[in-house]
């Protein structure tokens, strides 16, 4: 069994590996079975269970399958959705990317490890145009602006990281990126004028790519359920199967990974789309706010 080999010390907590810890778990409760069942399953330690519920370890293909027989759920599109989740969290631990050489994006290393094998992003934001569209200008500006910076000299390396996140959405397997914003996203003047009609120019230039959806919720639209809160959903098959949501807050950097709360935000993103402008008006509003500029 695969629970025999040795972990190699990758014992480190990912978003992915807890989401399907967490999975796990809830199964294991609701046989009303104890760690110790599943580690005579997998031929392990219990001190192996509490790892793979905790988002530790990876986990390989047969001891997914064998937790899932003995919690006697034999269904197997739900067996198949554990084990592409497995599947991905063990390529996220292997990879090896460019983020690693940059410290200064602290917590976001983990979120950009994500969007590196993500399929679809699709982000709400409210205030700031998402990093994957930004420029290397309003990058800077939004950094400088921040004020949180104790040494400035990282935050050059920091634009570099942002914007070499945008390859993302470049080559043949680009991302698919849904980007729905708020109308003071376009009328916010980060880093003046000249930076901004920059921003808004590459805006349109993102929109003539066919992968890059971008909606503007309007002033018009008035109080609305995205008032609160900005956050994006990563996604990493058919949307729905395998989402996690992150959002960042003035503290801290929060990843909601049950099935709850991403099909919550799943419907609050699309009730936030249904009220946003279709692209091309979109692109129109973009290109009316340039020309003000």
């Amino acid at each position: 069994m695969a629970g025999t080999s040795p972990d190699r010390g990758r014992t480190v907590s990912t978003v992915l590996g807890r989401r399907l810890g967490g999975e796990l778990l809830r199964m294991r409760e609701a046989s009303d079975l104890r760690q110790s069942h599943a580690a005579d399953a997998l031929t392990a330690s219990v001190a192996k269970v509490a790892k793979i519920e905790r988002g530790l370890v990876p986990v390989r293909d047969p001891d997914i399958r064998a937790l899932c027989h003995l919690y006697g759920n034999e269904d197997p599109e739900a067996v198949n959705r554990l084990l592409a989740l497995a599947r991905t969290d063990r390529e996220r631990r292997k990879a090896h990317g460019w983020w690693n050489q940059y410290p200064q994006l602290q917590a976001m290393g983990e979120y950009v490890a994500l969007e590196d094998i993500a399929t679809l992003v699709r982000t709400w934001q409210l205030a700031v145009v998402p990093g994957l569209l930004q420029t290397a200008d309003y990058a800077r500006a939004l950094a400088v602006g921040n004020g949180s910076w104790s040494d400035l000299a990282e935050i050059d390396p920091f634009v570099e990281s942002r914007m070499a996140r945008k390859a993302r959405l470049e080559g043949e397997n680009p991302l698919e990126l849904w980007a729905v914003i708020g109308e003071g996203c376009l009328r916010q003047l980060v880093g003046g004028r000249e930076v901004m009609r920059e921003q808004l120019a590459h805006l349109l230039e993102m929109t003539q790519q066919p992968h890059v959806k971008l909606q503007v919720v309007p002033y018009l639209a008035g109080a609305h359920p995205g008032m609160t809160s900005a956050f994006t959903i990563v996604s990493f098959a058919e949307p729905g199967a395998l989402d996690v949501v992150h959002m960042d807050t003035t503290s801290t950097t929060l990843w909601l990974e049950g099935d709850t709360d991403s099909a919550h935000h799943g419907q609050l993103f699309e009730r936030i789309s249904r009220l946003g402008l279709a692209q091309r008006n979109s692109v129109r509003l973009v290109e009316s706010i340039l020309k003000e500029l």
